[in-house]
């Protein structure tokens, strides 16, 4: 992969990439987790229109963002859906950020990383490299740590910090100056075409899916 000598710096996606992971998060299960977690916090809300709420105002914030494929943080959103579903004093902030957490965890099926990913970085481990994901800080930067990949990586550029997600150029052009790198001196590893491949490639770096990259591990 890196034999010709051109290639001096990585940039991998992160899940379905590097960790392979199953949500629900539309299941009422998951939704009457998190409502019956919420009671005990100053909150109600049914599961419904827990589900309902999050969808409307996830949809809402990223209609009127402005940009083409914009993101959002969703512990904004729970923070919003807490206060005003509150029945004593809380601290909407800070509430918004469990919350989060919380939906997390009652919606994961599976979370693990892929045998084959851990090789590749063990291969490439003196290679400079970076994450660029379509992801959320508030639950990402936790799995990635205990899942031992944060600190594979020289840094980690997550989308809900920017409002912006792939396919949007302006991370991966994050990326290449965090790497000090031009971008033909960098491979993007990714499994979403759009994202992963095409995105990268028009700004002149080089791009493969991360099952290619396994057969080179």
């Amino acid at each position: 992969m890196l034999q010709n000598g051109k290639i001096k710096g990585l940039v991998f996606d992160c899940y379905k990439t590097l960790i392979d992971i199953k949500t629900d998060e539309k299941s009422r299960e998951t939704n009457e987790r998190v409502s019956n977690w919420l009671l005990y916090q100053g909150v109600r809300i049914e599961p419904e229109r827990l589900r309902e709420e999050y969808r409307w105002k996830v949809a809402g914030r990223l209609n009127n963002s402005g940009q083409k494929y914009p993101d959002v943080r969703i512990e904004e959103v729970f923070a919003e859906i807490c206060a005003e579903n509150a029945f004593r004093e809380i601290d909407p902030y800070w509430l918004g950020i469990e919350t989060a957490k919380v939906f997390r965890t009652a919606s994961l099926r599976k979370l693990e990383a892929y045998p084959q990913s851990l090789r590749l970085l063990d291969k490439y481990r003196n290679v400079p490299k970076c994450i660029v994901s379509n992801a959320q800080r508030v639950f990402t930067e936790q799995e990635l740590r205990f899942l031992g990949l944060y600190d594979r990586f020289n840094f980690v550029i997550m989308s809900s910090d920017h409002r912006i997600k792939k396919p949007d150029t302006r991370l991966f052009k994050m990326a290449l100056n965090g790497l000090g790198l031009e971008p033909w001196e960098v491979l993007s590893i990714g499994d979403t075409p759009e994202n992963d491949i095409y995105a990268p490639q028009s700004l002149g770096m080089n791009a493969m899916h991360i099952r290619d990259a396994w057969r080179c591990a």
